[in-house]
């Protein structure tokens, strides 16, 4: 079979069908394209064909480039890469030609786009080259060029064609933010042309062809006198859109994302030449990209493998543990985020705690959020109906018969947790699973109020559960293979992105993240200027600074971890001067967002108005400020130290769930596509060298680990080391 096929009709239109075998959703291969290139080219070298339908046979038109594709291709270098892109963009301005006279633009073959459903990369790029684009009113097809979110931008002509269609300003959130939209937002904002329904999608196309005429096939940028929409960069109004612009990217990325540097270059270089000269401009940009190790780390974390472990790529081989019954103790901002998001993927949910008016407070969470998806037109009264009859608001514990799956969400408290684990195994049947959704404490010692701990598993869910995609699933020391399919599958259910660690204290996340934090308050002790700190982080690709992260997960959940962590580890605590900080802003009453007071200042309404002045009374600022590479390098290299210890000590046993988890979980720099990929971006020679330089100036906590010293020994890398684990899916 062939990912394309094409029949002519008795009309003389030639249907080309989109349909890759063995998939449920298109995706374009080189050969996938090289095939499409023969098809166009019979049909418009056909006399008995009067034109062209590009459509699928599938629910949706493609879901983009195989990425997998992408990363392959800069094995050969760059001219190569380059060569085969402009390969792509003769194919597409073929059929944008379509067989017609250069001089006259007559003669031409219509050729349409009929989108059964989602359109999205290189499934929207081949229809901008065709003359008509045709999409079924499908409210839950996505249409544009989500490129920029793993860290490309549209290569294959969606970048130019968008520019010269809508103008740089109108088509910025489609190319710059990775903007999707459903087919009728689509033809409002003028990336489509037409919307029908579904069971006239082929006929519509077909008619179009038939009735088209020379003039409906030429692009507006071949036609004589043609100006760009908003105005091109030499233009008044042009100039600034462009001056605008670069300074909202840089304001965004902080200049650390090459690929919206790129795109931008891309769109005004190109806006000064010709649309074929353009074209190029664009395949170099794209090849400068592909080759930017920024890049690859994006593609291979973001994509390659997300996927992988959204596949199970680190499940263990047991029978099939999708979740029909669940049940959720404790119905606070946690459990009932659980609960909605379960429920939302159609499994049944009892969720009980101690008293009905709350568990009845968790149900509501869940109207609340449906309520919201009412206001934007993405949840109809049926759809909220039958999501809130899912779920059963409850302080009986008899009503977790049946339940195959437990998730307890109530208080951090060893005691409370283990009440719960006995009142749950004495309702549900001997095959249920316990998962404990815990930040913090150890699994194992969890496990021992559990009269089954080989069915005792952790599950972390991130805050707020209904948009934070990462679930750290935790194995115990006695965890057996079933708890932790159990919990995969679950998370799968879900539509979340699992990683899968061993047991330690903090896991994976939290132990990467609190010293992040903790070395921005250090800073605020030393006398490190705070807004310095906070830019830093930013300026480094972090989405928060520690300061502020603080305040967003509260100062006071600080104090207690503080707190639990010198009890457990006693001398070897090692964060006493961070204390000093956090202890004294809590007596302050300075708790964070939550109490509109914390290293922050808040109005009346809980808004950011910026660093609280009082900082410098408690911790004067230095008068000799340290270099900023000093504290960029801190901020960074104290997580990615973090990150290299637990995959050292057998937390982590997956660096690809190192590098996933850490993006999604609390967004280290995705620019660098986590920790293991930055590390080999600058190398591991380089990495101890920042390492031996910090530990001079600041400490044994930037002492680099063994495996660190001993790949830069070696002249090895992470990816490199250890790509049998990364290739495994």
């Amino acid at each position: 079979m062939s990912d394309f096929t094409s029949v002519t009709d008795a009309d003389g239109v030639a249907v080309i069908t989109w349909d890759v075998p063995g998939k449920s959703m298109n995706v374009m291969s080189m050969e996938a394209f090289n095939l499409l290139d023969r098809l166009v080219d019979a049909a418009l070298a056909d006399p008995a064909v009067k034109g062209v339908v590009i459509t699928s046979a599938k629910k949706d038109f493609a879901g983009g480039m195989d990425l997998n594709v992408i990363a392959r291709m800069r094995e050969g270098g760059a001219q190569a890469l380059f060569d085969g892109l402009m390969g792509m963009h003769g194919v597409l301005r073929k059929i944008e030609r379509a067989g017609m006279d250069p001089k006259t633009l007559k003669g031409g073959k219509p050729i349409v786009a009929a989108l059964p459903g989602t359109a999205l990369g290189i499934g929207l790029e081949l229809p901008l080259a065709c003359h008509r684009i045709i999409a079924a009113d499908n409210p839950k097809a996505k249409i544009g060029l989500p490129e920029i979110l793993v860290g490309i931008f549209p290569g294959g002509g969606g970048t130019t064609r968008l520019a010269r269609k809508m103008g740089a300003m109108m088509a910025a959130p489609f190319l710059l933010e990775g903007k999707l939209s459903d087919p009728k937002a689509a033809k409002a904002a003028g990336l489509i042309d037409d919307v029908v329904a579904p069971e006239d999608l082929l006929a519509k196309a077909k008619e179009w062809v038939l009735s088209a005429k020379d003039a409906d096939l030429v692009k507006p940028w071949d036609a004589k006198g043609y100006k760009m929409p908003g105005g091109a960069p030499y233009h008044p109004a042009g100039f600034m859109t462009f001056v605008g612009a670069n300074a909202m990217v840089m304001g965004k990325t902080m200049g650390v994302y090459p690929a919206a540097k790129a795109l931008l270059s891309a769109v005004y270089e190109g806006a000064l030449v010709p649309f074929d000269t353009a074209l190029k401009i664009e395949a170099r940009w794209f090849t400068n990209l592909l080759l930017n190790p920024s890049s690859t780390a994006m593609i291979r974390s973001l994509f390659i493998n997300k996927e992988a472990l959204e596949k199970g790529a680190n499940r263990p081989k047991v029978p099939d543990q999708s979740v029909k019954k669940l049940g959720v103790i404790g119905a606070g901002m946690m459990g009932a985020g659980i609960a909605y998001v379960s429920a939302n993927a159609g499994i049944e949910v009892v969720l009980i705690d101690a008293a009905q008016e709350a568990a009845d407070r968790g149900k509501a969470h869940s109207a609340d959020l449906l309520d919201k998806g009412m206001k934007r037109g993405k949840v109809t009264p049926e759809k909220k109906a039958e999501m809130l009859g899912r779920i059963t608001a409850t302080t009986d514990y008899a009503a977790l018969a049946g339940c195959d799956l437990i998730v307890e969400a109530v208080f951090e408290d060893p005691k409370v947790k283990a009440e719960v684990t006995a009142k749950v195994e004495a309702v549900v049947g001997p095959d249920c699973i316990f998962a404990t959704n815990t930040s913090t404490l150890p699994i194992t010692g969890l496990a021992k109020a559990s009269q089954r701990p080989e069915q005792f598993i952790g599950i972390h869910f991130f805050s707020p559960v209904d948009k934070m995609n990462l679930v750290e699933i935790i194995r115990g020391k006695a965890t057996g293979d079933r708890a932790v399919a159990k919990a995969l599958d679950f998370v799968r259910q879900i539509r979340k992105t699992p990683i899968v660690v061993n047991d330690a204290r903090f896991f994976y996340a939290n132990r990467c993240i609190i010293p992040y934090i903790n070395e921005g308050i250090r800073m605020v002790a030393e006398g490190v200027e705070p807004v310095f700190i906070e830019n830093a982080a930013k300026l480094v690709g972090m989405p928060l600074g520690p300061l502020q992260l603080v305040d967003e997960t509260s100062i006071d959940l600080g104090v207690k971890i503080a707190k639990a962590t010198k009890a457990a580890t006693g001398e070897a605590y090692p964060d006493g001067a961070v204390d000093e900080v956090l202890f004294a802003m809590a007596g302050e009453g300075r708790l964070g967002r939550k109490a509109n007071a914390g290293f922050y200042a808040y109005d009346v309404s809980g808004k950011r108005e910026g660093l609280w002045e009082g900082l410098a009374a408690h911790w004067p600022v230095a008068d000799a400020q340290s270099p900023l590479t000093d504290v960029e390098h801190r901020l960074l290299m104290i997580q990615a130290l973090e990150a290299v210890r637990a995959l050292e000590q057998g937390v982590l046993t997956d660096i690809r769930e190192g590098d996933v988890g850490a993006i999604l979980g609390w967004g280290f720099a995705p620019w660098s596509g986590g920790p293991f990929s930055w590390l080999d971006i600058i190398g591991a020679a380089r990495a101890v060298e920042i390492c031996d330089a910090l530990t001079a100036r600041h400490g044994d906590r930037f002492a680099a680990p063994e495996l660190l010293r001993e790949m830069a020994a070696k002249g090895e890398s992470f990816y490199g080391r250890f790509a049998p684990a990364a290739k495994a899916a």
